[in-house]
């Protein structure tokens, strides 16, 4: 496929009118990149918008169109080559194959792991089948079993996965064969609207049903899976929990369930205050094992085998030592995403790792744009969903503004190693890194989790050099170390290191408690108009960067403070969320619901303000009643709901169905539609959508709706 920016050279009449903005457009006057280098950066965005328009479909395309557009793609640009169509045309096109192509992969994956899932609450029965996880969870530990079969379910209904919440002591082991005596039910739908889809998640996962077991699990005489893929695997899961057993018993009580979290993935050893205080802080991204754990790794074994075949003379003189160096880093590398349970961030990691020693391997530049888009495709290609994931999105948002911005302080460095007057380069390299990456991932963090970690560059700027300089050299040392059995004192200073960490977590946390929020959940358009101004930065030179981004991200900022914030929500979780006049967000136990409350609202203690009931809240829309909750018909309903007011119009009012004013909403129809939005301009919104649109929303029996 040949340069689709560059201009032609050909002088065809075609091609020769009306090109000459599209060719100073497409040269380096505002570009950073070259064409050649830009044509699979400007693929792996249009796959990226593919991939996404797919998940945000109100129904499932048809198979013969998710085959045939990829290839009809490809024929239109053959022949706009062929015809020597101008460079704009073939932009367009290589732009469009590219939107089909992560279009139709999102749609075949979808297809390709498609499993059963239950329709509807189970239980309680016994669930047999192996351990393969154990998460951690608020009330208790999530153990991910693979199920051999569910008590009175036909085979071809019963889910290959299950998750369920061990509440009791748990006395089973990851890769052991369990009985479980559980309730079940399908994957819950997202709090609110907008919010991220779980049951997506577990579709893509093949998890067919969550729930809780009654009691205790206990081990069972069945050997492991048939096949010697799942029987690796078990046996893979077995060792993680053994290593995260070991390392939280060394590593030191404080840090040691942190220490088994970054060794194996497993953060079932971590107290959850723990967690929490890393995420208030902005250090969550150190648990998810992803780039920076990697490229600690990859980079630390890349260094030093890089350093040690140097000392080899007669290979030093005959082979670059980098490239044996880099496949060693790479196998060390690919042990780390095994033994770390394999996550998805971790594998979206691994795959950016692989390229950047690829290029190794190549004798081409190992941090570019081109590595970065090459990563970016893969990625798309094996695991589409990813996509819509906060992970995704964060990370690779991180990698190519860094990269941008090193390429350009790069080219722009004196021959001297100081920058920033006396400060060196290395320490400088480690606060832009801290800015860019914050500054590039927050409206990713504000669109999902409707905050920013207050002190969350201060935070990283302190942990950093922590975790470079002292944590992941105590890994290593504990992992030479291991063979000559001293390996627990390389996991002691480890865990000192990590103690560190989370003392500064805390600190943060307990200076900035709530974060940052803006008070109003940020729309899906300005969403897609931060990447875009992200993605213009990117690929724009000098100071065109900054108009390109200016121009879309005026119009997203303006969207976002225009658009109506929450009044009231009414939860599936039984929840109600009522903004005050004040602005504060008060959090109502009303009744209790089998849904997920808002994972923006999750840090929300309930209030005391409603002991006795009816209770009146002062919210932005007028005062608010909630009625005594009876059962099912628990109501939320205006002061004066059967009387028009200046203060609460009659399309706010919720009332029970046996009153004839107003419209009725009652709790079943909350927990069916799975939670009622009104907004501060008075408008409702709910969830409900039609039955089966989407393979992962399952139909509700008694509901006919998702």
């Amino acid at each position: 496929m040949g340069d689709a920016l560059a201009p032609q050279k050909h002088n065809s009449p075609a091609n020769g009118k009306g090109l000459g903005l599209w060719r100073a457009v497409s040269g380096q006057r505002f570009w950073a990149i070259s064409g050649v280098d830009a044509q699979p950066l400007l693929l792996a965005f249009a796959m990226a918008t593919g991939a996404a328009a797919y998940f945000t479909m109100p129904s499932e395309p048809a198979m013969e169109a998710i085959l045939l557009a990829p290839l009809l793609a490809v024929a239109l640009i053959a022949v706009g080559r062929r015809l020597l169509a101008p460079s704009l045309v073939q932009f367009v096109l290589w732009l469009a194959f590219g939107v089909v192509l992560g279009l139709s992969a999102g749609a075949v994956r979808a297809r390709l792991v498609a499993a059963p899932v239950i329709s509807e609450m189970t239980g309680p029965v016994m669930v047999e089948g192996w351990l393969s996880e154990v998460e951690t969870g608020a009330k208790g530990p999530r153990l991910r079993i693979e199920v051999h079969a569910i008590a009175g379910m036909p085979p071809e209904a019963t889910p290959k996965t299950v998750r369920v919440t061990h509440r009791s002591r748990l006395e089973v082991s990851s890769g052991r064969f369990v009985r479980c005596w559980s309730v079940l039910r399908p994957p819950p739908a997202p709090g609110m609207a907008g919010e991220y889809d779980f049951r997506r998640q577990a579709w893509f996962e093949q998890l067919g049903g969550v729930g809780y077991v009654q009691g205790r699990c206990r081990g069972g005489a069945l050997g492991a899976p048939g096949g010697i893929v799942s029987d690796v695997r078990m046996h893979i899961a077995a060792f993680r929990r053994q290593l995260a057993s070991h390392v939280d018993e060394a590593a030191g009580e404080r840090a040691g369930g942190f220490a088994a979290a970054l060794v194996s993935g497993d953060r079932s050893f971590m107290p959850v205050e723990d967690q929490v205080a890393l995420r208030n802080s902005g250090l969550a991204h150190l648990l998810a094992i992803s780039g920076l754990h990697m490229a600690i790794v990859g980079g630390l074994v890349f260094y030093v085998m890089r350093r040690l075949l140097a000392c080899i003379e007669p290979l030093a003189l005959r082979v670059p030592v980098q490239k044996p160096a880099a496949i060693i880093a790479l196998l060390a590398s690919l042990s780390y995403l095994v033994i770390s349970g394999a996550g998805v961030s971790t594998q979206r990691a691994f795959i950016m790792l692989a390229v950047v020693f690829g290029a190794v391997l190549f004798d081409r530049a190992a941090l570019s744009l081109r590595s970065f888009a090459i990563a970016m495709i893969l990625v798309i290609l094996l695991q589409p969903e990813s996509v819509m994931s906060p992970g995704f999105q964060m990370s690779f948002a991180a990698s190519g503004a860094l990269i941008a911005t090193y390429e350009a302080w790069t080219a722009r460095r004196a021959v001297s190693d100081r920058v920033m007057g006396s400060v060196s380069y290395s320490w400088a390299s480690l606060a832009v890194t801290s800015l860019v990456a914050g500054t590039a991932t927050a409206p990713y963090a504000l669109y999902h989790f409707d905050r920013l970690a207050g002190l969350g560059l201060i935070a990283n700027l302190a942990a950093m050099p922590i975790i470079t300089f002292v944590s992941a050299p105590a890994a290593a040392a504990a992992l030479i170390l291991t063979p000559l059995g001293y390996g627990d004192l390389g996991l002691r200073v480890f865990g000192y290191s990590l103690e560190a960490i989370l003392w500064i977590a805390e600190t943060c946390t307990a200076q900035a408690p709530d974060g940052i929020s803006p008070g109003k959940q940020m729309p899906d358009l300005s969403l897609v108009l931060f990447t875009a101004a992200l993605a213009a930065a990117v690929v724009a030179h000098g100071v065109w960067r900054w108009i390109f981004a200016a121009a879309l991200t005026g119009p997203a900022l303006w969207l976002w403070f225009t658009a109506p914030g929450l009044a009231l929500h009414w939860s599936a979780s039984g929840d109600v969320f009522v903004r005050l006049k004040g602005g504060d967000i008060e959090k109502i136990s009303y009744v209790d619901g089998d849904g997920l409350s808002p994972m923006r609202f999750s840090t929300l203690e309930p209030s005391g303000s409603c002991s006795n009931w009816p209770c009146v809240l002062d919210s932005v829309i007028g005062p608010i009643r909630l009625n005594a909750p009876e059962g099912d018909e628990g109501s939320l309903e205006g002061q004066q709901s059967c009387e028009p007011s200046d203060e609460v119009s009659l399309d706010l009012v919720m009332t029970r169905p046996s009153e004839a004013c107003g419209p009725s909403l009652a709790w079943s129809d909350i927990s069916r539609q799975g939670g009622v939005t009104i907004d501060t301009t008075g408008a409702r919104t709910q969830r409900a959508t039609p039955c089966k649109a989407r393979a992962w929303k399952p139909c509700s029996k008694d509901s006919g709706q998702s």
